[in-house]
């Protein structure tokens, strides 16, 4: 089990720090400079103080400004540290996501089939991590979820090698009109990435977003 963790980025927060002190320095001065124009202007001919007025409002604007930056900021925080400790949670766990990559591993490999329809012809073609076309399948489809399991014999019926293959599925109805085939892949989790602005599940060689998951369920023997 791996898990990379990164430290947290907390410019946005530092930034806000820095230009709240220098807005509290520079309304500080501001006052005191308005306190001594007022202590000493001339009786008879007062300062406008309608130009003051809007100096006021606009630092109050600006101080409401950082403290809705400050705010959202937590709120961040907040929500980017319940996706982590849910990330690590998963760890174990068998998971399904939306992705069209899977692993072969004793000469098999297995993906999930989602049709919106009854009566429907799929075409799943199979390549390897070059791009490189190695098997074309028919798959018969109903409405609902159907698992396609791919036995690595390629096209020249040779075996191929373990590692990471991709499928891109073209589906057409009865009528022969297009079809909506969606793929879903199953594996368990055996590390997190914390590199990025989201986690990454590591399933294997595989890097699987944490909002792709769809399901989640304990993790027997015959999984692992």
């Amino acid at each position: 089990m791996s898990i990379t963790a990164t430290s947290t980025s907390t410019s946005g927060s530092a930034n806000t720090s820095v230009a709240s002190s220098t807005l509290a320095s520079n309304f500080d001065t501001f006052l005191t400079l308005l306190t001594t124009q007022l202590q000493n202007q001339n009786p008879l001919d007062p300062l406008d103080t309608n130009q003051f007025t809007q100096q006021l409002v606009q630092f109050a604007g600006v101080e409401q400004q950082l403290q809705s930056n400050t705010t959202l900021s937590a709120i961040l925080n907040a929500t980017q540290t319940a996706g982590s400790d849910t990330a690590v949670g998963l760890v174990g766990k068998t998971v399904t996501a939306a992705g069209d990559t899977a692993k072969l591993t004793n000469n098999k490999a297995s993906w999930s089939l989602t049709s919106a329809e009854d009566d429907v012809t799929a075409t799943v073609k199979i390549r390897n991590a070059d791009g490189d076309l190695v098997a074309t399948k028919t798959v018969a489809l109903d409405k609902g979820t159907a698992t396609f399991t791919w036995d690595g014999k390629q096209t020249d019926g040779s075996a191929a090698p373990a590692g990471d293959y991709t499928v891109t599925v073209s589906s057409v109805d009865s009528s022969g009109n297009g079809a909506s085939v969606s793929t879903e892949v199953t594996g368990v989790v055996d590390g997190v990435d914390f590199s990025g602005d989201i986690p990454v599940l590591l399933i294997g060689s595989l890097s699987v977003p944490l909002s792709s998951v769809t399901k989640v369920k304990a993790t027997t023997a015959t999984n692992s």
